[in-house]
């Protein structure tokens, strides 16, 4: 495992878990997130975006965290595994809502010098509320990475499907040996 995609459900812990694991392997992580958005939640147009990723999976080594399906030909053409968390509905919603209530509270800035913040408005009552578009496209994820994982185009990829925090642990213990 050199080249790591983490995906899965937003709120499904994929920024907290890439972390983890690029530091049990002693590799750069890169966050998602924070290669797309831009101040005041500005975001690259689809030229801007794939030369940003691309510039950023260009090392030998690294653990990507995020999904964003049109990277998908950048990203996978050189990842080796892609772990996908696939936690249940109930857990990644609450956690979903969790984080969304606290980074309301705290005003906490999401990526350093983007002024982005979280607020309970645009996390709820929103067309862009994070909280919902979790619900609307949990099912969607499922059957989007089952069909990835048997799909011949990607048999080149070892992925890894986790499916509670449980295993998530014991992945990452069994990564420091």
């Amino acid at each position: 495992m050199k080249r790591i995609n983490v995906v899965g459900s937003s709120a499904s812990g994929k920024t907290t878990f890439g972390r983890r694991l690029s530091e049990a392997l002693g590799v750069e992580f890169i966050e998602m997130d924070a290669v797309y958005w831009g101040k005041n939640w500005t975001e690259p147009s689809e030229k801007e975006l794939l030369s940003k990723i691309g510039k950023a999976i260009e090392g030998d080594s690294w653990v990507l965290d995020g999904n964003y399906t049109r990277t998908i030909p950048i990203k996978w053409a050189k990842v080796d595994t892609i772990i996908w968390l696939d936690y249940s509905f109930f857990r990644t919603f609450r956690q979903s809502v969790t984080r969304a209530v606290k980074r309301s509270i705290t005003q906490e800035e999401l990526w350093p010098g983007t002024g982005n913040r979280e607020s309970i408005s645009k996390s709820f009552f929103s067309k862009d509320s994070v909280v919902l578009w979790m619900m609307t496209n949990y099912g969607k994820n499922i059957a989007k990475y089952e069909g990835y994982m048997n799909s011949p185009e990607y048999q080149h990829v070892n992925f890894v499907r986790l499916k509670s925090p449980k295993e998530a642990e014991t992945f990452i213990a069994g990564v420091c040996r």
